[in-house]
Parts: structure tokens; sequence; C-alpha cells
């Protein structure tokens, strides 16, 4: 038997048509600057721009607007652009940004160290399911909102957030929208036009592309600060540096494979996550499902274990070759309970008990049949241990 990996969220392998298409641009004769202008610089070149063409066409943004797509190392670094980028662009009419107490560090840290350098943040909260109140939402913005910035799904409990509705509400009070799509890129249509999406963070490696790569997209004529390094002018002047053309190359076939095969292992991911939901909550005592019991990713089933702790099941769960979660990967290691479940309103002593699950292209239904046998005895020890 092999090894089990229900932690999809944290990262995905690398596909091998994606790794291929890579390969033909770290050999051979694919490996120039695409800031040359003989032919080594226009092969790559031409690579860069079909791949920024892909991403667009993915979510709906205008492909006569290539400047729209800029290229990053990825969602936190977006994230961080997307950010300050329109705050200190708007800043001159308003300095007001809200977000959700549930959204991820990229976002979070991003917006409390803007409040620090004196800008007013409101941080809203969620409900038990971790959906933000349009309400709540409404009634905070004032005349200095500037920026709001609500992800589009959840990584540790996979809530997917009212994002058409919220970006309608922006639009009409003027207000520049960034969504972090990091979670729900290639799981769910994302079209930047209906959502009513001003910018739009997305990460490479939870797509199986490679790590190290992401884009982020800036609407035309949406607030947005230039450059945020100095150096040359790469990416329209909007990134400066040497582009990863590798990286980029491999972002793009990502974005492809993804595209395509989206209706099809949405279908096939929904059943088994519906048979791990069903059977942890059905067979087991007191385990619960978090997050929202419909509105959430097609991959993605989160629960909490009563007495027990979550590093414990997944230790018990690696000696049994399979893999999986408590929570949010960038926040391993920390003592501290999952800042999205406090927020939803769970006890930090619960809190400790999460664990999630996030199915890939390489599950099966025989990788969740194995799961749920061996949780059982697991389940049973560590609650007999108490």
């Amino acid at each position: 038997m092999g090894v089990i990996y229900f932690d999809h969220s944290a990262t995905t392998p690398v596909n091998p048509e994606v790794a291929a298409e890579m390969y033909n641009f770290l050999t051979g004769d694919k490996f120039g600057n695409p800031s040359a202008i003989y032919r080594f610089g226009r092969m790559t070149r031409e690579a860069i721009e079909a791949a920024r063409e892909k991403i667009a066409r993915a979510i709906g943004a205008n492909p006569d607007h290539p400047g729209e797509i800029v290229f990053t190392s990825g969602g936190t670094e977006s994230d961080n652009m997307a950010i300050h980028g329109s705050a200190y662009a708007n800043n001159s009419r308003g300095n007001h940004i809200i977000t959700s107490a549930v959204e991820h560090h990229a976002v979070l840290n991003t917006v409390k160290a803007l409040g620090q350098q004196g800008f007013n943040i409101t941080i809203l909260p969620v409900d038990q399911h971790g959906l933000v109140n349009l309400k709540d939402l409404a009634e905070a913005i004032t005349d200095q909102t500037i920026l709001i910035t609500i992800m589009h799904a959840n990584n540790e409990v996979g809530t997917i957030m009212p994002i058409a509705e919220i970006g309608k509400l922006a639009k009409k009070r003027g207000i520049v929208f960034h969504v972090d799509a990091v979670q729900s890129f290639g799981k769910v249509p994302i079209n930047v036009d209906e959502l009513g999406v001003d910018l739009l963070t997305i990460s490479g490696h939870k797509i199986y592309g490679p790590k190290g790569t992401g884009a982020l997209y800036i609407r035309t004529g949406a607030g947005w600060r230039q450059s945020l390094m100095h150096g040359g002018a790469q990416e329209r002047l909007r990134r400066a540096g040497t582009e990863n053309v590798p990286g980029i190359v491999g972002l793009g076939k990502a974005v492809e494979l993804a595209v395509d095969n989206m209706d099809e292992e949405n279908k096939r991911l929904s059943r088994l996550r519906d048979k791990l939901i069903r059977e942890l909550t059905t067979n087991f005592e007191n385990v619960r499902l978090t997050g929202h019991p419909a509105n959430r990713l097609p991959n993605h089933a989160s629960f909490l274990f009563e007495d027990i702790e979550g590093e414990e099941l997944l230790l018990r769960l690696d000696a049994h070759d399979i893999a999986a979660s408590t929570g949010s990967a960038c926040t391993a290691g920390s003592m501290e309970p999952s800042h999205v479940l406090l927020a939803m309103g769970v006890p930090p002593a619960e809190a400790y008990g999460s664990l999630r699950l996030t199915l890939g292209a390489g599950n099966t239904e025989e990788d969740v049949d194995r799961f749920l046998a061996v949780m059982g005895p697991i389940v049973e020890n560590l609650r007999n241990c108490i």
C-alpha cells in the first residue's frame, strides 16, 4: 500500500505535464532572458505572454489587456502587492481598510501592518460557519473606506464567501475589492467581472504547479500604485526583476489543465468529500464538521474531534502512511489554536482537536475506505488514553 495524501490545501504535487513544460525552459535553447530582443529572448518572452493569456482567460479577464496579470512568487507576495499597492494609491481619498477575521495571515498581517502605519482597520467577525455577514460589512463602510479584502474560500474550513454580493457592494460605493483566491482557483469557476473583483490572488502550488509561482490580477483602472520594488521595467513596471520563466510556464500549464478538468474533477472529489463527511459524523462519536455544510470547496472536509488533539491524530495517521493536517500548513509549529476556528466561536480547548482532509487528483475511494478503517482504532485508542 502506498502513502495516502489528504493535504492538497497545503500543497500539491507538480503535474508531470507541467514539469515537462518547465523542463523545456530549463535546458536546450529556451534559457534566454525575456528582456533580450534577439531570438533567445523572444522565445522566452512569447512563452511568458502565452501563460499570461491562459490565466486571463481562466478568470474571465480581458485578454486584450495583458498587463492585468502580474507574475509573482506566490500567494503571499500577491496579497502584499494588492493590499499595499491599493492602500497607498488611494490614501489621498481615505485610509479605511476592511477585512475578515478568518483571512490567511498573508492578508491579516499585511492589513495589521498598515494599521501600524496610520491606516484605520476593521476586521469583520464571521458566523459559526466562517461566513462574513453582508449587513456587518455594509455597516462597516464609511466615506473613508478605500479597500475591502476578503478571501474567496477559507483554507482551514473550506467555506466559500459570498464574493459576488460583496463585489456589488464595493462597486456601488466605489471601493477597491481584493480577493485572495489561492484556495478556490482551479477548484470552482471564477469570473472577475461576474464577481466584481478588482484584484485577485492565485498561487501555482495549489493547482499542481510549481512552488514559488503565482499571479496577481489588477483590473485596468483600479487604483493601484505601480511598483513596490525598485529595479528594471519587467512586468510593465509592476514587478522588477528578471522573470522566473520556467515557473511562469509551469503556472500557465497548471492553469490550463485545472480549467480543462475542473467540472469532471469537482464531481469526483465532491463525492469522496461527502463520503468522508457522512462517515465521520455518523459513525464516530463527538465529531463535528467545521465550515459551511454545503457552501464549501469540493475537495475540502474539516472536523473537530472532542477530547483528542489534532497533532496526535496526525502522528497516528502518519504511522499508517496517511498525510493530513490540523489546519493551515502556514501556521504549522505554532502552539496557538487556529485563529479561524476561534473567530467561528470554537472554544480554544476544542480548536486543538481539528483535522483537515483535502482531496486531490491522486485520491480514490479506496483511499477514503482505508482512511476510515484506520481512524476507528486510532480514535478509540486516543480517547482511552485520556
